[in-house]
């Protein structure tokens, strides 16, 4: 076993799922490291926002094993599979609230579900707490998802996701149909969550901008597997076609203009990489 698979706090290999004749991922591997953010991307039907449900049990492989915190997801009682729940939080794409229940009421959710005996005043307080944290004004609490703007929703369902104080953070395009500012502004809020509760985080993303600012390293999904997981750097190096023509194209060339103009020669460019399968 080496370093990287001895701190990987998800381990998957040969991992297959399918829907009928359709086969999506077949001899998938990949680490996630402890205490980095890991952006997924890929093109449209490679399964991204599959594999994240299969890591989080909302799918079940055909094939292969999943480890979460050293622990495989099969096999387990409810009891068990609970208590790996509540170590991870999940953002749904589009946020995933209740439309009949306020913010406040979407957080207190997860806390009902796994400490149903909190009294209702503590519940209130964590709420308020996580509201905070994801960057809301205290007045969002009690409004419901329908009075949000899109990026106030997209917080809001990340408040939820931390209400468990998970050390596992899963997020499905999160800055899917924000503005470039807002967009920007969710992945310093990533960030810095990130490094005050030392979250490791699983994030899908297409938005070029937020892999260059953000991620420590890409793992990139083709040909039903992980063709490759490294830094940006790493990755333009490899001749893979649809790398170089995502990362290469003109908005990826704007992307890496812009993080160099601001951090002068990109992020961690000295990480080694490494190739699953490639």
């Amino acid at each position: 076993m080496d370093m990287s698979e001895k701190g990987a706090i998800i381990r998957i290999r040969g991992l297959k799922n399918s829907f009928g004749d359709q086969i999506v991922h077949d001899g998938l591997d990949l680490d996630v490291r402890r205490g980095e953010i890991l952006g997924v991307v890929g093109g449209s039907g490679t399964g991204k926002s599959v594999l994240m449900r299969s890591i989080v049990g909302l799918q079940q492989p055909v094939a292969g094993t999943i480890e979460v915190f050293g622990e495989p997801i099969a096999g387990r009682s409810e009891e068990e599979a609970q208590d790996m729940r509540r170590r991870w939080g999940v953002l749904f794409q589009g946020g995933a609230l209740f439309s009949t229940l306020t913010v406040a009421e979407n957080v207190q959710v997860p806390l009902r579900e796994f400490y149903g005996d909190l009294d209702d005043r503590l519940l209130d307080e964590i709420a308020a707490y996580k509201v905070a944290m994801s960057g809301l004004p205290a007045e969002a609490g009690p409004k419901y998802p329908s009075e949000l703007s899109g990026g106030m929703r997209k917080r809001a369902g990340l408040a939820r996701a931390l209400a468990l104080d998970p050390e596992l953070l899963f997020l499905d395009e999160p800055t899917a149909g924000l503005d470039p500012i807002g967009a920007a502004n969710f992945d310093e809020l990533t960030e810095s969550l990130k490094k005050t509760l030392g979250l490791t985080v699983f994030l899908i993303t297409h938005d070029l901008d937020t892999l260059y600012a953000i991620c420590d390293r890409v793992a990139v999904l083709a040909d039903k597997r992980v063709i490759a997981v490294g830094t940006i750097p790493e990755l333009l190096a490899l001749d893979h076609p649809w790398i170089q023509e995502y990362f290469n194209g003109p908005r990826g060339r704007v992307a890496a203009d812009a993080t160099k103009r601001h951090s002068g020669n990109g992020r961690d460019a000295d990480r080694p990489m490494t190739e699953l399968g490639a």
